[in-house]
Formats: structure tokens, sequence, C-alpha cells
């Protein structure tokens, strides 16, 4: 029997070679695939504030298991979406991703590895390169509806309506019943919740604005009543919010002025049950925010660093479900408010 013998000694090795380097460069080239985003949902463009929140989703290709979204929405400069315990937005398995984030005019995300620390705020988004592996953006969409109004203690105010799903707004949610009184209501299931929004349709600027609210000690520890308002470019926003934040041993109540993650930036307090008067003294460079039962103080905080300066403001009134609480809404709720008053 014949063998057949290779042209050269060194045929063999050199065969080996060649296989291992062909198999070595295949790799390679998967590994130096660019990896890209999409968005495949995208929320409104809208000047943002921290009761207004909708889901962002999206797909990634060519992502390493290690590799991770950053999320930034712009509304003057770029705002993190991310609370304290969640920085990054986790890809899944099947390459989507999704998260629910505060509005802004422009919507960005960023593929990064393990290396990058995300700034809470940023004047301009980075490029790629380093640690940023892709950065993709998306402005927000249209909504060319007519807004929905109602009157409220001799005002108009703008009803939100948004997309059904989770976390959404339905006009339904608000209403004023015989006696002028303004409603705010959650409805739905857990998992299923829609809230309520009002706001100003236009702005009333420096002056004192005053709120009659009935009884909020009520509210669930992941339910959040909020009064804000901020200036013109959404840059940064003054805020009166009763919630516990999920967290049922907590005060239940804050002054803010925005960013809210600044110490001095915050006032925690117990607000009780019954009427109460929310009371906010808007000026320049200067806001004083108080809360009384029956005449008697509750809670006062003068704010005199990070006040934003009037213009195109407008003040909302929000009840709405928190999404990241460890006590998941449990029961629907409601807010009356009795009156609104504002001097200039």
């Amino acid at each position: 029997m014949a063998v057949k013998a290779f042209p050269f000694p060194g045929f063999r090795v050199l065969l080996v070679l060649i296989c291992c380097a062909a198999l070595f460069g295949c790799g390679a080239t998967r590994a130096r695939r660019k990896p890209s985003i999409e968005f495949t949902l995208v929320p409104e463009a809208h000047n943002g504030g921290p009761s207004l929140t909708e889901a962002i989703e999206g797909r990634v290709a060519g992502a390493a298991p290690t590799d991770r979204l950053v999320l930034y929405a712009l509304s003057g400069v770029w705002w993190l979406q991310a609370t304290p315990d969640r920085p990054f937005t986790a890809i899944r398995a099947d390459s989507t991703w999704s998260r629910r984030i505060h509005l802004g005019v422009v919507y960005a995300a960023l593929l990064v590895d393990s290396r990058y620390r995300p700034p809470a705020t940023i004047d301009t988004l980075p490029e790629q390169g380093g640690p940023i592996l892709a950065v993709a953006t998306v402005p927000g969409t249209s909504v060319p509806t007519s807004p929905f109004l109602l009157q409220f203690s001799g005002y108009q105010w703008e009803v939100r309506q948004t997309s059904p799903g989770e976390g959404a707004y339905d006009r339904k949610n608000v209403w004023t019943d015989k006696k002028g009184f303004l409603h705010l209501r959650i409805t739905g299931r857990p998992g299923q919740w829609v809230n309520g929004e009002v706001k100003l349709s236009r702005s009333l600027g420096y002056g004192s604005y005053r709120f009659v609210v009935e009884d909020v000690a009520h509210l669930e520890p992941s339910a959040i009543f909020g009064i804000s308002g901020g200036d013109d470019q959404g840059r940064r926003e003054v805020n009166l919010q009763v919630s516990r934040w999920g967290q049922a041993e907590d005060s239940n109540a804050q002054f803010i002025v925005q960013p809210w993650d600044v110490p001095a930036n915050s006032v925690r307090f117990s607000a009780p049950s019954g009427t109460l008067i929310d009371w906010i003294k808007w000026e320049p460079a200067r806001i004083t925010f108080r809360t009384l039962r029956e005449s008697k103080p509750v809670a006062e905080h003068v704010f005199t660093s990070g006040v934003p300066a009037a213009g195109s403001e407008r003040f909302h009134i929000a009840l709405y479900v928190y999404d990241h609480s460890p006590h998941p809404m449990q029961d629907e709720a409601e807010i009356v408010l009795e009156s609104f008053e504002f001097l200039p």
C-alpha cells in the first residue's frame, strides 16, 4: 500500500499554522464587529421634569456580555437617566433594552464597557472611543393632538394625555367637581397604573403660589403627589412632593430645588393628615416653601442657591406612581385640591 508523502518535512507544521491563522482571523473579525444602538420606542419631546416619565426601548448589536448602556435626556443639559442604585441600563440576553426615563427634547444611549463612570449631567455628549463603544441619539416624538383643557380656580390648565401602557397618563384621571375642586387619580392595577397630571396653560412668573390640598397622609409609599415649576429651558426645577419613595418608614414630604441629589437642595418633613395649605413664594434668587395645617406651620424652608429664574415656566400638579419601589403600589389613589391662588 502506497503512502502519500508531504512535499517537504515542515509542510505539516505549516498547514497547522495556516488553519490556526484562519480560525483566529475569523475570531478577530467577529471581535472587531462595530457595535451599534437602535431605538425601537421613543418618548415624546418635552422640557422634562421629575414628574414626567415614559418608557424608552431599543436593541444593541455587537455588544460584549459585560457591556452596558448609559442613557441621557437633553433638557437644557444632558441629564443621566438613572436612580442611585441603577446608574446603568442592562442589555438583555436577546440584545434588547428598556427603561423608564424622565423626558427631554433629545435622547441619547451610550454603549460602554466596565471602565466608564457616567457623570450626572454633561453639556455635550462624549464621542466614541476608549470605554465608549457606541453613541446614538434620537429626537423625542411630537404630540400633534391639541391639549385637553379644564378650568380650575379661575385658571386654564392643560391635562396630560399619553399613549396607553405602563406609567401612562390619562385625561380621564383629572376632573373638577360641582364645587370646583380639582381631582387627580391613579387608576388601574399593579404593574399597569395610569396617572393624572395638569399644568398651567401659561407662565405666571415670580409671585406667591398657594394650593389648598385635602388629606395626603393616606397615600401609599409608592404614590407621589407633586407640585413643580421651573425655568423656560427645563434646566432647573423646584418641587413640593408628597411621597415616601417606596420606603414605608420615611417622612412623607419634601421641598426641593433641583438637582435633588445635592444634600442642601432638599428638606424632608412629615405632612400630617387633614387639609393642608402649600405655599410657594418665588422671587429672584430666592424661593420659600411653607406647609400649614389649620393656619399652623408644619414645615418651612428658604432656598437661596440654585433657584431658577422666571421665564416661560408653567407649574405642574401631578399624582403618579414611583416605578422603582420595594413596596409596589397596591390600590388606586386620589388627591383633591380645593383651590389655587396666585399673587404676583
